[in-house]
């Protein structure tokens, strides 16, 4: 478990090594386990701190990148997925697991096959739909194909929710609560733990997503922290990235999920080995 542990958490302090670095060491000394002609300019760079003399000399592109837009941008869409997504996941995990109709099992067999076809094949008809709707280079384009409901959300609230006694239920149904009630005062209340995990999921999914968010954003008024990383990047005119800003970015952008990982993984670990008893 130990040489697993370093195994992961190398890259990590891999790019903090190349972050307080700088680029001229670096292309000289690439090898070296610690910084590299120790410096904060990587990390001035993405706050805009450094003037722009300075960051060419360190060798960056001098162009801005407006951190705490792409911050924002980032923290809107994945709250907005988050909320939306878990929500009315929740709403299609309860009448699959409780509700009865005419083949229920046999569509939600055929919704879960959904699982099974790759992201790319929607990505074009989504990406028509949301230009039909006029909302490409905007926050709301950018949310709206994970706005709604994911298979893997609902399979995991409906395992849960199958565990819920249903004495329960019906001693809040015989009390004349509506099934409405039922779910957001017995069901909803119960399955805190689970719902704050799959949130928890979705929210690091939904802000580490890149490919989406960069066919339907042109703009800094809709670019996201990982759209931006990569515009970083490609800012090159001294012949090579900036490697010190582009980790120095990164580490920045990765901090806030590292934080709630760290802060949520037992609820998550333990969330997910309940929810597969029977």
């Amino acid at each position: 478990m130990v040489v697993i542990l370093v195994i992961t958490i190398f890259p990590f302090y891999w790019m903090l090594r190349t972050a307080l670095s700088t680029n001229s060491a670096l292309y000289a000394n690439g090898t070296s386990l610690l910084p590299v002609d120790f410096s904060w300019g990587g990390f001035l760079r993405v706050f805009g701190l450094q003037p722009i003399d300075e960051a060419i000399a360190d060798g960056g592109s001098g162009a801005q990148l407006d951190f705490w837009r792409y911050l924002l941008n980032s923290v809107v869409v994945a709250t907005g997925i988050t909320v939306c997504q878990v929500f009315f996941s929740a709403l299609a995990a309860y009448a699959f697991s409780r509700l009865t109709w005419r083949f229920r099992n046999v569509a939600f067999a055929v919704f879960l096959t959904s699982l099974m076809v790759p992201v790319i094949f929607t990505l074009l008809p989504n990406f028509l739909l949301v230009k039909q709707l006029g909302l490409i280079d905007t926050l709301l384009g950018i949310m709206l194909p994970s706005l709604f409901m994911a298979p893997f959300a609902i399979f995991f609230l409906r395992q849960f929710f199958l565990n819920v006694p249903i004495e329960v239920e019906e001693a809040a149904l015989v009390d004349g609560a509506s099934k409405i009630r039922v779910f957001f005062s017995v069901i909803v209340p119960m399955s805190a733990a689970p719902i704050a995990t799959i949130s928890i999921l979705t929210y690091i999914t939904a802000w580490n997503d890149y490919f989406w968010p960069l066919m339907v954003s042109y703009t800094d008024d809709s670019r996201v922290m990982t759209v931006a990383l990569g515009a970083f990047k490609s800012q090159s005119p001294q012949g090579g990235p900036d490697w010190a800003g582009l980790m120095a970015a990164t580490l920045v952008a990765a901090t806030p999920m590292i934080i709630l990982f760290v802060l949520f993984a037992k609820r998550i670990v333990n969330s997910i080995g309940f929810t597969g008893i029977k």
